[in-house]
């Protein structure tokens, strides 16, 4: 099913610190007080005395793992970070596909480098794109892989550039278009 026909399928983009992540975290709360079933994933940093040293994996259903860590040995490396697929697929990919099975709309934040070792995590976007559910996915803003230009062309005018500017009223836009396809509004 394509993206325009009734079918809700955003791609988020922005700078690293442009707020995907806090965008996605308010679009799916807010979905979720008025009744909608929410699932998939998202990512957020870990800090320790305001550094940042990796990121975790959740679920919107309450599972969480670490996406990287510095202090991690085994696993793909990206910058001074290593990738814990094991926690991305048990996780992360488990929710995406629990998520396209039994909720309404699907979130995945974000599809980005390091989610990207992972075929697992390859094939349940690729899933998600292909199947008729709700979607709201972040991407990486520099990225070429061409699963990542894939989700930005199916988008196409849903694809949103976050910014400084835009980031508190793209939420509501969002969740405005969502329950009006869901007869919600």
């Amino acid at each position: 099913m394509s993206a325009g026909s009734g079918r809700i399928f955003y791609a988020l983009t922005g700078l690293p610190g442009s707020g995907k992540t806090t965008a996605i975290l308010r679009i799916v709360n807010r979905l979720m007080e008025l009744g909608i079933k929410v699932g998939g994933m998202y990512t957020q940093e870990i800090r320790d005395r305001g550094r940042r040293i990796g990121f975790a994996v959740k679920s919107i259903s309450g599972g969480e793992g670490i996406l990287a860590h510095i202090n991690l040995k085994n696993g793909p490396r990206l910058g001074k970070y290593v990738v814990n697929l094991n926690d991305l697929e048990s996780v992360g990919v488990a929710a995406i596909l629990e998520a396209i099975e039994g909720a309404d709309v699907v979130v995945v934040d974000e599809v980005g480098p390091m989610e990207l070792y992972s075929e697992k995590f390859r094939h349940a976007v690729e899933e998600l794109l292909t199947s008729s559910k709700h979607a709201i996915i972040t991407v990486h803003y520099k990225s070429r892989d061409p699963l990542i230009l894939k989700v930005k062309e199916l988008a196409g005018k849903r694809l949103i550039t976050l910014t400084p500017e835009n980031r508190d009223i793209v939420p509501d836009t969002v969740v405005g278009e969502v329950l009006e396809v869901l007869g919600r509004k």
